[in-house]
């Protein structure tokens, strides 16, 4: 049943990808359900006009001019179109980072030119009528500043060209030692890491990434034989991995120990080697450690549980280890990732 619906995903990926490449002229990017968090870890909830008129403040006329007022700088008078500098772009308006200079290249313009975003999620897109023309205006996330628009005449490997003005951007240089100095404004938030396994990922990465705090779930393979195994090789029940989901976390939002809640109420942690109808090793139940800390509060956790009505005469087979015992985990292959987001479904957090 599962290599049915992996048929059906890689038709429905191929029609994605050519819509994303060759987007149409008035609908350059799709329309998506925006988040809370980025998946490069930054907070990109819209921010309140009061703290948008505060940081706007700090804004010079011809920046006011484009950024709030949606106006166009002249062509080559930009301080960044022929910027050749090695670093990242970022919002002039509210600080987060928009794109980086591995993205860009000299499109003749007279602007700074993109193929693609530093993330998919900082970028806004709308429909622009004005002067005449329909074209599609990108916008900050955050703080909905005016970057300029986005074509569909780029390079490969997106066919898109951002075309953003430059008093939009401010251009943060990166190191010699290839990392950057973030400005305070730009820095991305402390997250911090979790492993789980729970049956097939699909659905424990869809619903782990609906939990309130956590920034982003990945599909993987972990604790098992050799390296960057492929979902064949796991699913011959020789390799010893398990289907596990990486979770990256706000612990401000959310702590440690409820998403190990979470993960107990998503799946059951009785069934050995088994979620289901999936059997196997690699559907088993495991909680693999980031450090002694999330050790000692998952084997705590698992004490508190098995005492409780729930798990009263069944025991719980969860496999509890730390990562730095059992080896590094190893994101499955594309189709595998947001499986149920691509399908147009999705797998609802219980109640309780």
């Amino acid at each position: 049943m599962k290599y049915l619906a992996l048929i059906a995903l890689f038709l429905l990926a191929a029609g994605i990808s050519a819509a994303l490449i060759q987007p149409k002229p008035d609908s350059t990017m799709p329309k998506k359900i925006k988040p809370t968090y980025s998946k490069s870890a930054y907070s990109v909830a819209h921010l309140s006009k009061e703290r948008i008129d505060e940081l706007a403040k700090k804004l010079k006329p011809d920046e006011v001019e484009v950024i709030l007022a949606k106006g166009t700088e002249r062509a080559f008078c930009g301080n960044l179109y022929d910027n050749h500098k090695d670093g990242v772009y970022v919002c002039r308006l509210c600080g987060l980072p928009l794109f980086a200079s591995k993205e860009k290249f000299d499109s003749g313009t007279g602007w700074p030119s993109f193929f693609s975003p530093f993330d998919t999620d900082h970028v806004d897109y709308e429909r622009d009528t004005a002067h005449g023309m329909t074209r599609t205006e990108i916008l900050c996330t955050r703080c909905g500043a005016h970057l300029g628009h986005v074509f569909d005449d780029g390079p490969k490997p997106t066919g898109l060209r951002y075309c953003v003005n430059s008093v939009s951007l401010e251009f943060v240089e990166q190191g010699k030692d290839g990392k950057i100095n973030w400005p305070e404004a730009s820095k991305p938030l402390a997250t911090q890491t979790a492993y789980f396994a729970g049956g097939c990922f699909w659905g424990v990465e869809d619903r782990l990434q609906q939990v309130p705090g956590v920034i982003d779930a990945v599909s993987g393979y972990q604790a098992g034989k050799g390296k960057n195994p492929t979902y064949e090789e796991v699913c011959t029940h020789t390799t010893g991995f398990a289907e596990t989901v990486k979770v990256v976390f706000d612990p401000a939002k959310v702590s440690y120990k409820e998403l190990l809640g979470w993960f107990f109420k998503i799946h059951d942690p009785t069934q050995l080697n088994r979620q289901g109808p999936d059997v196997g090793d690699n559907y088993r139940s495991a909680i693999f450690a980031d450090n002694d800390e999330q050790l000692a509060q998952a084997k705590a956790f698992i004490e508190e549980q098995a005492k409780t009505e729930r798990f009263k005469g069944r025991k719980i087979v969860t496999q509890v280890a730390k990562v730095a015992d059992v080896g590094p985990f190893y994101a499955a292959e594309d189709y595998h990732q947001d499986y149920h987001l691509k399908h147009g479904g999705s797998c609802p957090l219980p109640n309780d």
